[in-house]
């Protein structure tokens, strides 16, 4: 008998994977019937990552958004399944170990059934609560392996991982291709180990098709006994998404494999009003060309979802490393030439690093590194002379362990900088927090919700959920739209039009930046020199002295307020915007020497 594959689409991601945005909960409640009606798929991923933190942000209430968009499926007999981060729940940074074990009891409720969780260090110490907790609020345990290419992540350093996963307890194994870059052979050996050995656990392939292996990765893990795989939809397939389940589907059927037809009736009416969400607002906040793969991503591994923000970073030091060229007699380069040399950048440091999987937070900081690496080297400055805190918390192992050495270079430099490597387990960072919040929403006046469930959320997401209950929330977002529609609709200015103080950067440098060292946005929000948003304070005057970790300002960004904190002592030499102004991720904020 023909071996039956299932599918699963992974409506959440098909949106982080290609913007920054999820839909609202009405434009969820519209298109749930309608995945139901398609037929083919027995899960659905409904939630986790940056979901709830942007319905807080919309001014909305994430645990009524989850309990209504799962709501059909529940009744369909659909599982849904959300994703969290182990350590970091669903957030960027460590989580309470109590508010962690809240988590589960919370979604089981509001009708999530499987609890995805990885680490992106694949550290297992980190892991070991998440299938605990999933497992005794009644939910299914799927342990996910963060899967890239290195020569230290071989099957047999993925199979140990496995055992220690399954003696915790979980119920499936997830190999969670965040980048696309598992080669289709190797993820096929590691599925049928994974089968030989232990048979009675499901394995779930999840692969993004930026570098353009997945499909050939589908059709491996599937014959060597995968049982479900992630698929997306139009318009949100391909590029640096995830494959189409009609291509998906067409291509397992005639392999051999039994799988449900698609009702294309309803593909075209999910499609139509997927579009028609982008339409409406979403499309202000996705780059067209997340529709485009690339081969370039083989060789540094960047998951497909942060090419937007990456190529934002990029911009934002272009014109700084070009101005520093011309400075020290070098030639400019294009843009162009210059994202190759940032993949060429993350390729080279990531061996030095550790290999950690690019994968959310570490991507993102080895990407950091990399671009301060590129503007230090033309500003004739050694590499790794500007890291970030958050890519030091890391780099020491606060995060989790490694997973291969450091390089001694970057030994050296931590001990230059009396920095010390943390040996303990992540979690003992993270006390208790709930007592607290009791405390707060107690004080507030603020109802604990259903099965506790505000309790959670502001536990989770604490300065998020303070913003949502005092309606700055909903404010600040209606304002960040009307602001984009605006800036889509402007005339486009001649390029010679000379960038004035104030505006964004990278525009706006002039000599005097060619050896200053710039201090860039990490996020995309409101600038704010002073807290209080009503305060328009004029920025710091040129001249302040700023050390090593002091916080230059503050973003306020979707999911948080992000202090900006500089890398490197120095004198201000310039700011570039004001107080109150929009920024993206990437911007260039000031200038220290």
């Amino acid at each position: 008998m023909a071996k039956e594959i299932k599918f699963s689409l992974v409506y959440r991601d098909m949106w982080q994977s290609s913007g920054k945005y999820q839909p609202r909960v009405d434009q969820l409640t519209q298109i749930a019937p309608v995945i139901v009606d398609m037929g083919c798929f027995d899960r659905v991923e409904t939630n986790g990552g940056a979901f709830e933190q942007v319905n807080l942000m919309y001014g909305e209430n994430p645990n009524k958004a989850v309990r209504a968009w799962t709501a059909a499926f529940n009744k369909a007999g659909i599982q849904t399944h959300m994703l969290e981060r182990a350590l970091n729940g669903l957030r960027m940074y460590g989580v309470p170990k109590d508010v962690r074990q809240l988590m589960p009891k919370v979604k089981k409720a509001q009708g999530v059934d499987i609890m995805r969780s990885f680490c992106g260090l694949n550290d297992p110490r980190n892991l070991e609560l998440s299938v605990k907790y999933a497992k005794e609020a009644g939910m299914i345990s799927q342990a996910a392996l963060s899967i890239t290419h290195s020569p230290v992540h071989t099957v047999e350093y993925y199979m140990s991982l496995v055992d220690k996963l399954v003696e915790f307890g979980a119920d499936e194994i997830a190999l969670k291709d965040m980048a696309g870059v598992g080669r289709p052979h190797t993820l096929g050996r590691l599925v049928y180990e994974i089968k030989k050995k232990y048979p009675h656990i499901a394995v779930q392939y999840h692969g993004h098709t930026g570098p353009g292996f997945a499909m050939a990765s589908i059709l491996e893990v599937a014959q060597a006994g995968a049982d479900y795989i992630d698929t997306a939809m139009e318009p949100l397939s391909w590029g640096m998404v995830h494959s189409d389940i009609i291509s998906v589907q067409a291509m397992l059927k005639d392999a051999g494999f039994l799988v449900k037809d698609i009702n294309m009736k309803a593909y075209m009416e999910a499609r139509s009003l997927t579009q028609s969400f982008m339409d409406d607002f979403l499309g202000l906040y996705i780059n067209p060309k997340n529709k485009v793969s690339t081969s370039m991503l083989v060789g540094c591994g960047l998951p497909g979802g942060m090419m937007g923000s990456m190529m934002t970073d990029l911009r934002g030091v272009h014109s700084a490393i070009n101005m520093a060229l011309k400075k020290n007699g070098k030639p400019e380069v294009s843009f162009d030439d210059l994202t190759v040399q940032l993949f060429q950048e993350v390729e080279y440091i990531w061996p030095k690093l550790g290999y950690p999987p690019l994968v959310t937070p570490f991507s993102q900081y080895t990407k950091n590194i990399a671009v301060m690496n590129l503007l230090a080297m033309a500003q004739g400055k050694e590499r790794f002379s500007q890291i970030d805190k958050d890519s030091w918390s890391m780099i020491l192992g606060r995060a989790g362990k490694l997973p291969g050495p450091l390089a001694p270079e970057i030994i050296e430099l931590a001990k230059r900088n009396n920095m010390e490597f943390y040996e303990g387990n992540p979690q003992d960072a993270y006390p208790d927090a709930l007592p607290e919040y009791i405390k707060e929403m107690e004080a507030n006046g603020w109802d604990r919700g259903e099965d506790d469930e505000e309790l959670f959320e502001l536990a989770m997401h604490d300065r998020q959920y303070r913003d949502y209950k005092s309606g700055i929330a909903k404010e600040r977002f209606n304002k960040e739209v009307a602001q984009l529609r605006a800036e889509q609709n402007a005339p486009v200015a001649p390029a010679s039009a000379p960038a004035t103080p104030g505006t964004l950067t990278p525009n706006y440098i002039t000599e005097k930046h060619a050896t200053a060292t710039p201090v860039v946005s990490e996020a995309t929000g409101q600038m704010l020199w002073q807290i209080d948003f009503n305060d328009t304070s004029v920025p710091p005057a040129p001249g302040r002295e700023y050390k090593e970790g002091d916080t230059f300002c503050v973003i306020q960004a979707p999911y948080a307020l992000m202090p900006v904190t500089v890398t490197r002592g120095g004198r201000l030499v310039d700011t570039c915007v004001k107080q109150g102004q929009m920024v993206k991720k990437g911007d260039i904020l000031g200038w220290l020497e």
